[in-house]
């Protein structure tokens, strides 16, 4: 028995869902979301609030429980909150710029980084040093995140790099000289 899957999944206002056998679409102000059943998960729609019954009894049908569970659940937050990712670039003159649906990353190599945006993200540059990537998906966000911050990872010595917003780094100490 999956403790999450047994959860109920409240559903605020202004967030639509119609559930047609496995297949679930999820609909709001921040925009849309379609998920798709395993054949041993049920879904039932009842006074606002959507639950998963497992009808399976194989491990794999209980795991999946607790997975779909989640996922739906993100879905609900992403159309009605949407999902947001701050980035913070730290260097002497490493700067971001966003041009239409082209964000230009300067990090000190010998070129700018061209990051195509997806359609289904917003991203903001808030100031050259501070990036926010918004989305009503939560898993895109967090891909597009990653993907501009595996650019350049914050590296241990000098701190340089991009950053997740609040993100601690842990500094190491440089060599030394050693005297005769």
């Amino acid at each position: 028995m999956s403790r999450v899957g047994n959860n109920p999944i409240p559903v605020p206002g202004g967030v639509k869902i119609a559930v047609n056998g496995s297949e679930i679409k999820v609909e709001g102000p921040k925009g849309k979301a379609t998920h798709s059943l395993p054949k041993s998960l049920v879904a039932r729609l009842e006074n606002s609030i959507l639950t998963l019954k497992n009808e399976g009894t194989e491990r794999q049908d209980r795991a999946l429980h607790g997975l779909h569970r989640s996922l739906l659940a993100n879905h609900v937050e992403g159309v009605s909150k949407g999902f947001t990712k701050k980035l913070e670039i730290q260097g002497v003159g490493f700067k971001a710029a966003l041009a239409g649906d082209v964000l230009t990353l300067n990090l000190g190599f010998s070129h700018p980084i061209l990051f195509k945006v997806p359609p289904a993200i917003k991203v903001t540059v808030i100031d050259p040093t501070n990036i926010q990537i918004d989305g009503s998906d939560k898993q895109l966000v967090g891909a597009v995140a990653a993907d501009i911050r595996g650019y350049y990872p914050p590296e241990p010595y000098k701190g340089k790099g991009v950053r997740y917003s609040g993100e601690v780094v842990r500094r190491k100490q440089g060599k030394t000289a050693q005297s005769k």
